[in-house]
């Protein structure tokens, strides 16, 4: 079956969405702490299964001792597991971010790679943390982060039209991206994640207080 487009009053109602979203998160931005490409990659392998409070809480310590792709190559996996214990997953992330540092060192010329392709191909790294590190590292829109807020968001507002669950993250992301300017996908997903912490949580959405609440398709979801 042939994917659906949306409609006008849908992506009529995306741009008012974001427009409103806009105004009420004008400090939104990326939550993991980092200076450059290298520790977002390495912050965003990290927050898998994990808050980004803990990572932030994680990640000084560890760049600390290893601030770059060729000291980190050189870490053994034991002592980057205690450095990340607390992560949760540890020694996968710690096997993870050694592998992708020494990838990074030795075929990349120990410069994080800034296309969706070359990220893809260093350990640890699916679509989600590409996307994460394309658009806030490097400033280039190739798609959309989707995380839990982002799924829950884009399924209660109604954006939702080819996936039909809020789990199926590359579905989400296919149907979001013809809803949105390329220039804003990145923001997107700030905005989407700062909602879903203030105001649209998932157990209890606060719907009284939410100014989208006239274009949303799930209101009052938390009755």
């Amino acid at each position: 079956m042939a994917d659906r487009k949306p409609t006008k009053a849908t992506k009529d109602r995306a741009a008012r969405l974001y427009a409103q979203l806009e105004q009420l998160y004008p400090e939104a931005h990326c939550a993991l702490d980092h200076r450059n490409a290298f520790e977002l990659l390495v912050a965003t392998i990290l927050s898998a299964q994990c808050t980004d409070e803990r990572v932030n809480m994680v990640t000084p310590a560890l760049f600390k001792k290893y601030p770059t792709p060729q000291k980190m190559a050189k870490a053994t996996q034991q002592k980057l597991e205690e450095l990340v214990r607390t992560t949760g997953f540890y020694r996968n992330k710690a096997k993870n971010i050694l592998g992708a540092a020494t990838r990074i060192v030795e075929v990349f010329d120990g410069k994080v790679p800034n296309t969706m392709d070359d990220l893809l191909s260093l350990p640890g790294v699916a679509r989600k943390t590409a996307n994460v590190v394309l658009g806030n590292a490097f400033g280039i829109n190739v798609g959309i982060v989707v995380d839990t807020h982002v799924g829950r968001l884009a399924w209660r507002m109604g954006l939702l039209r080819n996936a039909r669950d809020t789990k199926d993250a590359v579905k989400i992301e296919k149907d979001l991206i013809p809803l949105f300017e390329q220039d804003n996908w990145t923001m997107l997903s700030h905005l989407l994640i700062s909602h879903g912490r203030s105001l649209c949580k998932a157990r209890k959405p606060d719907c009284e207080n939410c100014s989208l609440i006239s274009d949303c398709k799930q209101k009052d979801v938390s009755k």
